[in-house]
């Protein structure tokens, strides 16, 4: 089966369940003692979580005596506020050829070969030659594209997987590692405050906190300090947010992170504020890329499923947050956020909504 070709229903199939990780698990570890040039690979633009589901399966690929060729994201870019994971920096390194002469693609929360942007561009005969692939994802709109695939939505973060992994494996979990799982995990449910944040999420994170995860850096860097270039291009974002119907968004454009000195993944957590707006449905943050618009979505709304919506352009993730890419120019952003602003309906402040006992709007 090739990399970029689906196995079972586009965007939400019959996914696997927690019930069947000991034997995928297994599996997994089967496919890599059996490789001898592995490459793990993950999403352009990598969050937390992305960033530390590679380096969590570099450490299990390397308990199980086999070393990585290649861990990166598909266009090596780093957050800054992500530098303090323990060998992150590595992720900026691209290497085609370790791709080329790979005997074994692992995929990590990237819900199809695409996802990896410039690098998949680059090399789309690589991703679509016959050869081992493993797809491990918590996004319900995988694609489920791999020779093996480990995909859970029921998780809250990717992470949580591989943790799930290292116990079903009996792999040690060593306070590095831990700390990086424990900002996968952190990233994607924003502290554990999400609805995604299951018991299980709960107890994962507790068993990485008695492996030694440092929980103190990791609230700091996601959560805490910021660069005073962070503080200007989020005046900026915030000055211009509009609405559009019930969508209340904004954009980050090259001149707004020119005038503040920002790196494009200072606008991290910036779509997650907006969506606390009273009166908005959902939110949505528009990147403008030098190939079109990178689209992050979010919402509090209980009857809002972003992941929906974004599938009709493309993109998907899960209901509370989605993302997308949209070609380049005015029209084509105009355009999408009509049909958003269409589907989410007129706007209606009401914080009623936030009261105790009230219905969602």
């Amino acid at each position: 089966m090739t990399a970029s070709s689906a196995s079972g229903d586009k965007g939400g199939g019959s996914h696997e369940h927690v019930d069947q990780l000991p034997a995928l698990s297994h599996a997994l570890r089967d496919m890599i003692v059996e490789s001898r040039r592995p490459v793990i690979l993950t999403h352009a633009d990598p969050d937390a979580d992305a960033i530390a589901s590679v380096l969590g399966m570099k450490a299990l690929c390397e308990h199980l005596g086999v070393t990585p060729r290649l861990a990166t994201s598909g266009d090596g870019s780093m957050p800054a506020n992500l530098i303090f994971v323990h060998e992150a920096e590595t992720l900026r390194r691209v290497d085609d050829d370790a791709v080329r002469v790979a005997d074994l693609i692992i995929f990590v929360d990237a819900a199809d070969a695409d996802r990896l942007g410039p690098l998949f561009y680059r090399l789309p005969d690589e991703f679509e030659r016959r050869r081992p692939t493993i797809n491990i994802d918590h996004h319900i709109t995988n694609h489920r594209f791999a020779t093996l695939n480990i995909v859970l939505p029921e998780a809250a973060a990717t992470s949580e997987i591989i943790v799930a992994m290292f116990d079903a494996l009996g792999l040690e979990l060593e306070p590095r590692i831990a700390t990086t799982l424990m900002a996968g995990i952190f990233g994607d449910t924003l502290g554990l405050r999400t609805p995604s944040t299951t018991p299980t999420t709960l107890r994962i994170a507790a068993e990485l906190m008695e492996a030694g995860a440092d929980l103190d850096l990791i609230v700091d860097h996601l959560f805490r300090l910021k660069p005073y270039s962070t503080i200007c291009l989020w005046a900026e974002v915030l000055q211009r947010a509009e609405w559009r119907g019930a969508l209340i968004w904004s954009q980050i454009d090259p001149e707004m992170l020119a005038r503040s000195g920002a790196d494009r993944t200072e606008g991290e957590g910036i779509v997650n504020f907006l969506a606390g707006t009273i009166g908005a449905r959902a939110s949505a943050l528009l990147h403008e890329e030098p190939w079109g618009w990178r689209v992050s979505m979010r919402s509090i709304a209980d009857d809002v499923d972003v992941s929906a919506i974004l599938q009709r352009h493309g993109g998907g993730g899960h209901q509370r947050a989605a993302g997308a890419r949209l070609p380049p120019g005015i029209e084509a952003r105009d355009h999408f956020l009509d049909d958003i602003a269409t589907i989410l309906g007129p706007r209606i402040d009401n914080p009623s909504r936030f009261s105790a006992g009230a219905d969602p709007v």
